[in-house]
């Protein structure tokens, strides 16, 4: 007699396979994972947008430009409910409330490549699913007062933020950060910026935006649309020293005006390229004032928790300006490239 077949349990979850471009994301049936040794089951609540998710999703993101074999399950932040946890696991219970780590291998440390090829999304399924597997290693708790929505803008864009004006730089209070447009990191490293005591400029090139950096506590605000040459009003709100820090967003399109407007010895932190990165680099201006260029990436689990207590003291409330349905993801990632957000886009489950 032969066994009575166990009907295989399906779950939901978003897939991202060639050819690239807005159709590249499809929500499709997968089997329900099991969580291994050391592994986590996690319900997702909620999963935010970063522009790397753009990139990947339109076939330009480095690494990820990948074949036309590859099939990539999107997203590295999110948040969710521990369902069940694997033998051997002793960070998590079920219940428990997570946030996703953006690398998963990187607890401690400096970076290395091995940390850094433990990115979710890619090249580690992400987030974007009903239920996902993760290593213990790849997730934290967070702070209880924080909404699902909000957690889940935390692992990259608050972390690079948070890294970048905290473990890389060394600033003190009263000390001037510019920060280049109004997205996730940005805004995050305004928040933060302004909890540890800096002075704050922020650009962008909507009005509308800068009365809410305001809002925020931002002390200067720039158009970066009609003052193109916004180092200008850099120099004049430091009295011609410069910043002390920039958190440089543009990359090529903007990467210029920021070695302008940074003080001699001050620090520049490179966490993206949404402006471009085809503009050739002149480091005369670099050179000339003895400045730090710095590439960022996101950090390690050791940074993230204490970044998390950080939030915890000071009431840090993430600014989560839009919220799609989880299987409406192809209008959030429209959304993200047409720059309509201020803060983070999130995807609810």
């Amino acid at each position: 007699m032969m066994p009575p077949q166990v009907e295989e349990v399906v779950m939901r979850a978003l897939n991202v396979t060639a050819p690239w471009g807005p159709d590249a994301i499809q929500v499709v049936e997968v089997p329900e994972p099991t969580p291994g040794p050391g592994q986590v089951l996690v319900r997702m609540k909620a999963c935010s947008l970063n522009y790397r998710d753009f990139l990947m999703i339109h076939g330009m993101y480095g690494r990820a430009a990948a074949s036309a074999t590859d099939i990539i399950t999107p997203f590295s932040d999110g948040c969710g409910y521990v369902e069940a946890v694997g033998p051997g696991v002793t960070r998590f219970k079920a219940g428990d409330r997570v946030s996703t780590l953006f690398f998963q291998n990187w607890v401690s440390g400096p970076p290395t490549l091995e940390k850094l090829s433990s990115a979710l999304g890619f090249p580690i399924p992400g987030a974007g699913a009903e239920l996902q597997v993760f290593s213990q290693e790849g997730l934290s708790k967070v702070p209880d007062f924080l909404t699902d929505h909000e957690v889940a803008t935390l692992p990259c864009a608050a972390l690079t933020a948070w890294r970048g004006l905290f473990h890389d730089a060394r600033l003190e209070p009263g000390d001037t950060v510019v920060l280049q447009g109004t997205g996730g990191v940005s805004i995050f490293g305004l928040q933060f910026a302004k909890a540890a005591g800096y002075r704050t400029l922020i650009t962008s090139s909507s009005d509308a935006k800068l009365e809410r950096a305001k809002a925020l506590g931002a002390d200067h605000l720039v158009n970066y649309k009609t003052t193109p040459a916004w180092s200008k009003p850099v120099r004049e709100a430091t009295g011609g020293r410069g910043a002390d820090f920039i958190m440089e967003v543009g990359g090529g399109g903007t990467i210029q005006e920021s070695m302008k407007a940074i003080k001699i010895g001050g620090h520049i932190a490179v966490i993206g390229i949404v402006a471009g990165a085809g503009e050739p680099f002149n480091p005369a201006a670099l050179i000339g004032n003895s400045a730090k260029l710095q590439g960022l990436s996101v950090g390690s689990r050791d940074m993230f928790e204490s970044m998390c207590r950080a939030i915890e003291l000071h009431g840090v409330r993430p600014v989560v300006d839009k919220v799609y349905p989880w299987t409406e993801a192809k209008a959030a990632i429209a959304a993200m490239g047409g720059g309509e957000h201020f803060g983070k886009i999130v995807l609810e489950f």
